[in-house]
């Protein structure tokens, strides 16, 4: 978005930019920026509440008065990722004959048509793995980590895209599960530390690394500090 800046700019077109990363700000300069010290995919901050939103907003577009730039201001207040999972009780297995994470997914589908009911119709779910497919994807990650090799179970595209449609697929059927899943960090500490598919993912991404899958394809599997 900074270098997105410069190019408006140059033609013209005054802009202002909500940066998440401070560096790159420091780096690029933008023309007008404002830091929000918020976690990553939460440019206005607090979910739900219009009045915080507003006030970033405000002190974003406030950057268009200044008499010259770059101007790089930052919006005072900081939100923490939430890292305390959700208290979310996983529905009972359906079929033991199952690997567990699989069994878990299906066992979860009624919560996730519930949340997507709730919005509308909307998921995010879909961007290479439908709903009805996340549990064929998940055994794949279980034979992975089980150690079969990475490329040789199936998978319908890269395994961070996949990965990222489980992960959402969860994430959204948390929604109905617990008031509290817009809290940012938690659906994904409950996830990864709570459920049978968050460790599937886990242990494909240590047994990839072991078999030189390329980095990005393990690596991005789960955030870096995991």
């Amino acid at each position: 978005m900074c270098v997105l800046a410069h190019v408006l700019e140059a033609h013209g077109i005054a802009t202002v930019s909500l940066v998440s990363v401070l560096s790159v700000a420091e780096r690029m300069r933008p023309p007008r920026a404002l830091y929000c010290e918020f976690p990553l995919g939460r440019p206005l901050g607090q979910p739900n509440d219009v009045e915080f939103q507003r006030d970033v907003l405000d002190r974003a577009f406030a950057l268009l008065k200044a008499d010259a730039g770059p101007v790089l201001n930052a919006h005072p207040v900081v939100i923490e990722l939430e890292t305390e999972p959700l208290s979310c009780s996983l529905p009972a297995r359906f079929d033991p004959n199952l690997a567990p994470a699989v069994d878990e997914v299906r066992a979860l589908r009624a919560a996730y048509d519930r949340s997507v009911k709730s919005r509308g119709g909307r998921t995010s779910v879909g961007r290479v793995v439908s709903p009805d497919a996340i549990s064929e994807v998940v055994g794949a990650f279980v034979r992975i980590a089980e150690g079969v090799r990475w490329d040789e179970v199936g998978l319908p595209a890269d395994p961070v895209q996949c990965a990222h449609d489980v992960r959402t697929y969860y994430e959204e059927a948390a929604l109905s599960l617990d008031e509290a899943a817009t809290e940012p960090g938690r659906a994904e500490a409950w996830f990864y530390d709570r459920t049978e598919a968050g460790k599937a993912l886990l242990a494909a991404r240590k047994e990839m690394q072991t078999q030189k899958a390329p980095f990005h394809f393990w690596f991005y599997l789960a955030r870096g500090t995991r």
